[in-house]
């Protein structure tokens, strides 16, 4: 995975220490699952990402890595059977809040992942002006964000996110 550079400033600490080496670099975000198959499909049918990879965990689980096409991020689906460790209760989110995917059209995609079964957790509403903003929930209960720029939108300024 290509290293990228962000252009976010530095927390005040990183800023003062400008020769520190970097320690970590984020890699993928893994998310606990009921159903491995029915996510795959989930993710992969109808977000578009692909499957790179997959195995077994020594705490007895699989494990399935998903990654987008286009920026190479990761998703990983963690199953765990019963009676393992890791099976506990399901609690949708346990802190995670939602997963973001950029779209060309987040209001004709919400559309489309609600007639093909996802959950519609709130409707396409324009952000700032410039980003349609709507929520899914994927097969576990997990929001998933849909986001677009508004085709009519002014562009940003320069320096502006």
């Amino acid at each position: 995975m290509p290293e990228v550079e962000s252009t976010a400033v530095p927390p005040a600490s990183a800023a003062s220490a400008p020769d520190r080496p970097r320690r970590a670099r984020f890699a993928y975000v893994g998310i606990r699952v009921r159903e491995l198959d029915r996510s795959i499909r989930f993710y992969t049918e109808l977000l578009g990402l692909v499957e790179k990879g997959r195995g077994s965990m020594a705490a007895g689980g699989v494990f399935v890595a998903l990654e987008d096409p286009l920026t190479h991020r990761e998703l990983e689906l963690n199953w765990y059977p019963p009676g393992s460790p890791h099976d506990v209760p399901y609690v949708p989110g346990e802190g995670l809040d939602h997963l973001g995917f950029e779209v060309e059209d987040a209001r004709a995609t919400v559309r489309e992942l609600v007639a093909a079964g996802a959950e519609l957790a709130l409707e396409p509403w324009l952000e700032r002006g410039r980003y349609w903003i709507g929520f899914v929930k994927d097969p576990d209960g997990t929001w998933i964000e849909i986001q677009s720029v508004d085709a009519e939108a002014p562009s940003a300024p320069s320096g502006s996110s």
